[in-house]
């Protein structure tokens, strides 16, 4: 079974136990990867899904530190149970050590020995870590091993 189609049977799993949160959550992430379907004129892969869903989960986090700086923590509760929701269907997320150890690797493999290299050293590593961690916690990372 393809992650859409495990999402609309979630979607509806979530319906019939009465779920709003859950049930908010996947109705916006089918429609969000249904107008994604629509632009592409055709049928998304599920990597594509992947990168869809992984979208929606890094513009709640986003809205998280909104809501807290606006003092409305109800709303920041609610999005970081979406996320939960969203993650669900993601790939496990790397640890800093893992990032950390998958950096120093292309680093190496670079050739990279200042921040200037930055860029050759993230172009290889991002597709090995594409959907599994944050571009922007990645190029922190490599940031600091190469000014280290």
């Amino acid at each position: 079974m393809g992650l859409k189609d495990r999402l609309q049977k979630d979607m509806q799993k979530a319906a019939k136990e009465r779920n709003p949160l859950a049930l908010s959550a996947l109705r916006m992430a089918i429609a969000d990867i249904k107008n994604r379907e629509i632009e592409a004129r055709g049928q998304l892969a599920d990597d594509a899904i992947e990168k869809a869903l992984t979208s929606m989960v890094k513009r709640r986090r986003e809205s998280i530190d909104l809501f807290l700086k606006g003092n409305r923590p109800e709303l920041a509760e609610k999005e970081q149970a979406e996320i939960a929701v969203l993650s669900s269907y993601l790939p496990e997320e790397l640890t800093e050590a893992e990032v950390e150890s998958l950096a120093r690797e292309a680093i190496a493999s670079a050739g990279a020995k200042a921040p200037s290299d930055m860029g050759s050293v993230m172009k290889g590593l991002m597709p090995r870590v594409a959907g599994r961690a944050d571009g922007k916690r990645v190029s922190e990372i490599v940031r600091r091993l190469l000014s280290g």
